[in-house]
């Protein structure tokens, strides 16, 4: 009687002390849980509606071709996913680690190639694109299961990575413009909305959050509008960007051609531009001439687009120089994927 006394008490014990180590647990991960909400509690309070105005340098009076602006667009990044490389033949691979480094490329291959590569010209400053799906966000249950961050963990974590990038550029560049439009997949919701689309977006709490951050350097401005596209004006090029979500279809011979271009059509009915800049399709087409720039990604091909058989395009984004009078005369790619250095080729 006395032993099975004995072993209730020492079973009770080690009861009551696993509890206690779970409770320590659940304290520590809450007090985590507090940081964090008081960062974003912070930010959030700094954040204000500025009405900004589109800085001067991009639409001053000059002549001559030895003179031009850097554009380029940066799209589609779905910063912290995880593409796991085993489910597609070792062809990609992509979580928080690779999209630093793909990110540091991204930013030292366009001064680079616009330095080294396109040389000649006196550069103004350079417009940098966000073109919304920053973040792949929530709205599918099997990204909530495998992201590598919450989604405010995902907004502290890569505000600073692109402050760094921005700054980065200006330092090279003199002037950064950052115009911005929010995606699909940043959305808080599981149905794209209407009603306040950007406003309920992480990437246009992301963008209103760099802005904040990096308010102290007159050389970067920002235009973080309320509505889904945005119009800006670099020397005599009108553009529009959008972030290409409002396409349908492609599954035709004709590929992504048709919606694209009737896309085009549908927005020249309320706006004025020479040239539509947008990302969504992870694909790179470069045509302006048919009114369009459409970016790649900074992911690359994933799970999603090789069960969709879509082609295994690679990570990259799009570059051009626009000069003053004659639009748009050089375009390429910036390409970001090292297989070697990521570990998957």
């Amino acid at each position: 009687m006395a032993e099975d006394v004995g072993v209730e008490q020492t079973l009770e014990v080690a009861r009551y002390s696993t509890e206690a180590k779970v409770a320590r647990a659940q304290v520590k991960e809450l007090g985590n849980q507090v940081v964090a909400l008081e960062k974003q509690l912070h930010i959030l309070s700094g954040l204000k509606d500025r009405k900004t105005k589109p800085p001067r340098w991009l639409t001053k009076k000059r002549k001559g071709t030895d003179v031009g602006t850097v554009c380029t667009i940066l799209s589609d990044t779905h910063f912290d996913e995880v593409v796991n490389p085993k489910e597609l033949g070792g062809r990609n691979a992509y979580d928080r680690k690779i999209a630093v480094a793909r990110l540091e490329r991204y930013f030292q291959k366009v001064i680079l190639l616009a330095k080294e590569y396109i040389t000649g010209l006196n550069y103004d400053g350079i417009v940098l694109f966000l073109g919304g799906d920053i973040f792949s966000g929530d709205i599918h249950e099997e990204l909530t299961e495998t992201n590598e961050d919450t989604m405010l963990g995902s907004v502290l974590f890569w505000t600073e990575q692109l402050c760094a990038g921005l700054t980065l550029l200006a330092d090279e560049f003199g002037s950064v413009h950052v115009p911005c439009v929010v995606g699909n997949h940043g959305r808080r919701t599981r149905k794209p909305r209407a009603k306040m689309r950007a406003r309920d977006n992480f990437d246009w709490f992301l963008a209103k959050n760099l802005e904040t951050q990096l308010a102290s350097d007159d050389r970067i401005t920002f235009a973080i509008p309320d509505a889904t596209d945005i119009s800006i004006v670099v020397n005599t090029t009108r553009y529009l960007l959008t972030h290409g979500d409002q396409a349908s279809g492609g599954g035709g011979i004709g590929g992504i051609w048709p919606p694209l271009m009737r896309l085009v059509a549908r927005k020249r009915v309320n706006n004025e531009f020479d040239c539509l800049v947008l990302g969504h399709w992870h694909q790179l087409v470069m045509a302006p001439s048919s009114g369009f720039i459409l970016n790649g990604s900074l992911k690359g091909w994933d799970e999603y687009a090789a069960v969709q058989n879509f082609p295994a395009e690679i990570a990259q984004q799009a570059l051009w120089i626009d000069v003053p009078d004659k639009g748009i005369l050089w375009q390429t790619a910036v390409q970001v994927a090292d297989p070697k250095a990521e570990g998957w080729g």
